[in-house]
């Protein structure tokens, strides 16, 4: 017995964390079915990224027309480029009972908080500040004035947590995916979204 539509399970958190890399191990663990939607940014491809894989790549002109036909779920302008979900395809997923995946910036996950309020919302923290520059560091992709804004919006990120239903600690990979599961598991056994089937099966509907 189980919920007919599928559930929205958005991951968010500092820029750094590593929530790329959580969702990528997530998808390739097979204990957990759902499908992953795919964002769409203006911001530059980086080294062994793709297309219609990692994000929907698009100039800012593309986005902005998404963005006016009413065709994102959430979107947000960071560090200079765009961010976003678009919506049909979350919607389709989740209708015909499938799971869907979010793995988006602080600010979209509290749009879609608005529009879609029984989602699960986890937020990915880092142990610490210290390992979360590292982080940032490490990737080679950005100079020290891009570093140190990252920094300052994930100090105000992490302000936000208190949106969210869970925070997760990113420590180690595995850890994190484990804690991940358990939240997912645990969630499409609570009432409220299981009630219908049952009032189905008993006829009071």
């Amino acid at each position: 017995m189980s919920s007919e539509k599928g559930m929205l399970i958005v991951l968010s958190g500092p820029s750094g964390v590593g929530k790329g890399t959580v969702r990528k191990a997530i998808l390739e663990d097979s204990a957990i079915q759902f499908k992953y939607s795919v964002s769409m940014t203006t911001r530059q491809k980086r080294m062994g990224e793709q297309d219609g894989v990692d994000y929907f790549f698009r100039t800012k002109e593309q986005f902005e027309t998404e963005i006016a036909q009413g065709g994102m779920l959430e979107y947000a302008k960071y560090v200079d480029n765009y961010y976003g979900t678009p919506l049909r395809y979350v919607q389709q997923t989740l209708d015909a009972g499938t799971d869907v995946f979010l793995e988006i910036e602080v600010n979209g996950a509290m749009q879609v908080r608005q529009k879609m309020p029984d989602g699960v919302f986890i937020f990915l923290t880092p142990p610490d500040l210290a390992s979360l520059r590292d982080r940032i560091i490490n990737r080679g992709s950005e100079d020290q004035s891009t570093i140190d804004k990252r920094m300052d919006k994930a100090r105000q990120e992490i302000k936000m947590m208190s949106n969210y239903d869970y925070a997760v600690v990113n420590d180690q990979v595995s850890n994190a995916v484990q804690r991940i599961e358990q939240i997912v598991r645990s969630e499409h056994l609570r009432v409220p979204r299981v009630i219908d089937s049952y009032k189905k099966m008993i006829g009071d509907n």
